[in-house]
């Protein structure tokens, strides 16, 4: 198991490597448009580094 590809990301953090906003993300989660996996701890909201960039890796057009 890689730790760094399991480790769990904030919000923001994936926001930012994704290069929107926060507000974006919830939507996305909300309306499952887009269905980045995400795990709930109590009320947090974390990202798993690898299904970040599984969705980075699906959604590029070459």
């Amino acid at each position: 198991m890689n730790t760094d590809n399991n480790q769990l990301l904030t919000p923001p953090e994936v926001a930012k490597l994704l290069q929107v906003s926060v507000e974006t993300l919830n939507v996305w989660r909300a309306t499952k448009r887009y269905r980045i996996p995400y795990t709930k701890i109590g009320r947090l909201v974390r990202y798993r580094a690898c299904d970040v960039d599984n969705f980075i890796k699906n959604r590029t057009v070459q």
